[in-house]
């Protein structure tokens, strides 16, 4: 089912639902949890922005079994990782919900929703959960027993958080926890690097020019990107690698077919699974990418890191960590930010397509802006 048919079910079916079974919640007083549940279904980017906050539910709960509810798309974020003892990935379909839920009625003593707006969410973790704590607007809030205030003027990795520190005790976090990969993953990575001719005394820059499919918006100009690209290889003969899905092909061939430096591009899309990609962009001396997934990689490997932003806000959803920018114009713009995830408003541009303010804050990012903060990261 795509996105676009889940949002509208979602709301027609899901909200209601939220309003009666949150008539009947029972009342639960919270105690130390023994099974405790995330979930979080979706973005690869906030997904990693949710690992702080199970890092301090570890810290908060260590003998408690820590479990993930996830769709295939993010699982990997998860997988491997420390704090998390279990990975649910389900499919996003009634019976793949459905199937979850009949297993596990009530199995966890407590579920923390880090959905930020869907309803599905929050009517699993009323089904699944005995105490739930989930965000306090919409329809969904109905369903949990501690809500907690999604703020919007603070960086999402303080907003997850605040879920966890609604239970007590939870420290602040200034820097993501590297991403798992195996032995596996580092041996395809160096074996793909080195059929592309990229030796371990090269410069590797990695670029992603893509962004998920729910607000193409969010892409800086193709021709920006190539020349960018162009840049770094003339000038420090850099190798850059340019990453993203199988679905990305066709976008890297565009910005290759502007380049005048092609020699230098690497086409990595829809090469190398998440875990991988883990890995290679360990390899990377600087990172740069729009409000996605890949940026938000990045910056959890420690690598420099470069965002670009204009339907959204860096201050929400950056590249987290100390030296990490994020560049954003759309001030220019009446609409920005028009992307609000807590409301459910992530929409394609609002200008017209055919209109020349069509993805004005985007386009409102110089090369010359972006290669000056490229120049400072790379000294």
């Amino acid at each position: 089912m795509g996105i676009k048919a889940i949002k509208l079910l979602d709301k027609a079916v899901g909200a209601p639902l939220c309003y009666v079974l949150g008539l009947l919640k029972i009342p639960w007083a919270f105690r130390k949890p023994k099974r405790i549940l995330v979930i979080q279904l979706w973005g690869i980017g906030e997904t990693i922005l949710t690992l702080p906050a199970l890092e301090e539910l570890r810290r908060m709960y260590p003998e408690a079994k820590i479990e993930a509810l996830t769709t295939e798309r993010n699982a990997g974020v998860y997988r491997d990782n420390p704090h998390v003892d279990r990975v649910h990935s389900i499919q996003t379909s009634m019976r793949g919900i459905m199937g979850f839920a009949r297993k596990n009625v009530k199995a966890f003593n407590l579920v923390i929703d880090m959905e930020e707006y869907l309803n599905v969410s929050a009517l699993i973790a009323y089904m699944v959960g005995m105490y739930r704590v989930g965000f306090s607007h919409g329809a969904r809030s109905m369903i949990y027993h501690r809500k907690v205030l999604y703020n919007d003027k603070q960086h999402v990795v303080q907003t997850f958080l605040d879920l966890v520190r609604s239970l007590g005790g939870a420290k602040n976090h200034d820097s993501l926890e590297k991403l798992k990969f195996s032995a596996a993953d580092r041996r395809k990575a160096d074996a793909l690097l080195r059929k592309n001719k990229v030796g371990k005394k090269d410069l590797v820059i990695g670029i992603a020019p893509g962004t998920a499919e729910s607000a193409p918006c969010r892409m800086w100009p193709l021709e920006r990107v190539a020349e960018l690209a162009d840049h770094l290889i003339a000038q420090h003969e850099a190798k850059v690698l340019l990453v993203g899905t199988k679905a990305e092909s066709g976008l890297v061939s565009q910005i290759v077919g502007k380049m005048e430096h092609k020699g230098g591009a690497v086409d990595l899309t829809g090469k190398v699974n998440l875990k991988e990609l883990f890995c290679l962009v360990t390899r990377c001396r600087l990172f740069i990418g729009n409000d996605s997934g890949g940026m938000h990689v990045a910056a959890a490997q420690g690598v420099p890191t470069i965002g670009l932003f204009g339907p959204n806000l860096p201050q929400r959803f950056g590249p987290y960590g100390k030296g990490n920018v994020g560049i954003y114009k759309g001030e220019i713009c009446e609409f920005s930010p028009c992307i609000n995830v807590h409301w459910g408003e992530v929409p394609d541009c609002l200008y017209p397509r055919a209109s020349k303010d069509y993805q004005k804050c985007m386009k409102n990012i110089s090369v010359g802006e972006v290669i000056s903060e490229a120049e400072r990261m790379l000294k």
